[in-house]
């Protein structure tokens, strides 16, 4: 194994017996160079973004802004920098990019093939993620162990080849409930739109409440099949990011 390899099983090994703080704060004291949160605004997101706040740690937080963010996702993220005094660092697409994927596919193209929607996010989150990390030596996320089948497999952190860093996920063992009791404990800023339903947040025309009985992320991306259900940020294969076999060199779907 490499050296950072050896330091994410380390690390992996560690956070088993320490809190979601001890373990961005042993991160912070494990690792050299810039830590990236990236912050999708939702409901773990803030609990970490309080966490960060609260004990003062030199981690970077961003977010990516798609263009296609629920209003109440901005008021959340406002109300965020004024109660912890801090900013959150956007990452946007690229407009050349975003363009030609409108003028190719049209506006809601995602709705009618699983290409055209994986070229979407590719535009809007993956490409701007790849910026929002450049240099980074770990990245911080808000991933839960029991979201999905796939993030079952995932670990406390781990090495990400593709990218060359190592990624923590440090409430990996926690609850929806658990982290919802914490964030109402500490008055953490919300989104309004988890009260009404949306318990997994993405851009508006990806997103819908979630019905009693459904699963956590039913409302993403609601019209495909579940095994399909990732944007591409957190999907990797041999090392790299997954994205669709059919986008160019744009991202744009090609049938």
């Amino acid at each position: 194994m490499t050296i950072s390899e050896q330091q994410a099983a380390a690390l992996d090994a560690e956070f088993r017996s320490l809190d979601p703080v001890g373990r961005l704060a042993r991160l912070r004291a494990a690792v050299d160079g810039r830590i990236v949160f990236t912050t999708s605004l939702g409901l773990e997101d803030q609990a970490i973004t309080h966490m960060i706040a609260t004990a003062g740690l030199d981690i970077e937080i961003a977010t990516l802004d798609t263009g296609r963010l629920f209003p109440e996702a901005y008021n959340v993220w406002a109300e965020t920098e004024e109660r912890y005094g801090l900013r959150i660092k956007a990452y946007y697409p690229q407009a050349q990019a975003v363009q030609a994927l409108v003028a190719d596919q049209g506006i809601n193209a995602f709705y009618y093939m699983v290409e055209a929607r994986k070229a979407c996010c590719n535009v809007r989150k993956v490409e701007p993620l790849g910026r929002a990390l450049a240099g980074a030596s770990a990245w911080v996320t808000g991933l839960r162990g029991d979201q999905s089948d796939h993030r079952q497999g995932l670990d406390f952190a781990s090495f990400d080849a593709g990218r060359g860093l190592i990624k923590a996920n440090p409430i990996f063992d926690w609850s929806r409930d658990r982290v919802a009791a914490f964030v109402e404990a500490e008055k953490i800023p919300v989104n309004a739109l988890h009260a009404k339903g949306f318990l997994s947040i993405g851009c508006a025309p990806c997103t819908r409440a979630v019905k009693p009985g459904e699963p956590e992320r039913a409302g993403r991306w609601w019209w495909e099949d579940e095994d399909k259900k990732e944007c591409g940020l957190h999907v990797t294969e041999d090392g790299r990011v997954v994205r669709t076999a059919f986008a160019d060199q744009n991202g744009i779907a090609r049938a």
